[in-house]
């Protein structure tokens, strides 16, 4: 079994190039993971892949059993997980196509099941430690996997994650850079906040896929989006093709 996952978002509902050996149906306390997490060899690395939005990219980001996934992937043993994001472009450094490697996120969501300590019986308290919601580790890996790529980060930066599914106001993405915010995405949380409660590494790699509203003009978004999103993640597997199999060697001497 492997300790790194991939988890994917839109963009990256599938792996191309992951070469499948089996999917693992998991049962968890929190019901069902959101789809079967396939295990394979990619890259020359075992991996794990889980789709975020499920088959057929059914499920938007609010109604996501986050809960269920990374306990999940904790039960398979995964020990490290690169969260693949499309978002939009708030910094002016952040353009369509590009990717960053953020370092900080600030949680806009409401009424997600968002914590492992939620009271119930059996749940202990536990007041995570957040100082570092992206492993320094796994964002050094990716960084140095984007320069053997030939590939350059835009930036890192925060990552702000609002509710969704509809997109935001030209409103309300000068408040999120007002806030610090260089982009803008959906899914960033809980998924870190219950990666940190379970011990598992996590790292985001982000695609710009649009400008955020009102951040460049007033163009059709969902255009941008079909314009930048394959170029983004054609960067995004060539960084994954050198980063992970560094990591897999740092963990098979660790």
């Amino acid at each position: 079994m492997s300790s790194i996952a991939v988890i994917g978002g839109t963009g990256m509902n599938r792996w191309p190039g992951l070469a499948v050996e089996r999917g693992h149906e998991v049962e968890t306390p929190y019901g069902a993971p959101s789809a079967l997490l396939i295990e394979g060899t990619v890259y020359g690395v075992r991996a794990l892949f889980l789709a975020r939005h499920g088959e057929g990219h059914r499920f938007p980001p609010h109604a996501i059993n986050y809960r269920a996934n990374l306990w999940a992937l904790r039960d398979l043993g995964v020990r490290s997980v690169v969260a693949i994001a499309a978002v939009g472009g708030i910094a002016d450094w952040f353009a369509p196509g590009e990717v960053a490697i953020p370092d900080d996120v600030i949680d806009y969501t409401y009424g997600r099941e968002h914590t492992y300590a939620d009271g119930r019986e059996g749940s202990a308290l536990a007041h995570v430690d957040f100082t570092r919601p992206y492993a320094p580790r796994l964002r050094t890996a990716l960084i140095d996997g984007a320069r053997a790529a030939g590939v350059v980060p835009a930036g890192d930066g925060v990552l702000a994650v609002t509710q969704g599914p509809r997109l935001e106001s030209p409103a309300e993405v000068r408040r999120l850079r007002r806030d610090g915010a260089d982009m803008v995405g959906m899914t960033g949380m809980p998924e870190a906040a219950l990666a940190a409660e379970l011990g598992i590494e996590y790292a985001c790699l982000a695609v710009s896929v649009n400008w955020a509203a009102g951040v460049m003009g007033l163009g059709d978004i969902h255009a941008e989006i079909e314009r930048s999103i394959e170029d983004g993640m054609t960067k995004v597997r060539a960084i994954l093709s050198h980063a992970l199999p560094a990591l897999a060697a740092a963990d098979a001497t660790a």
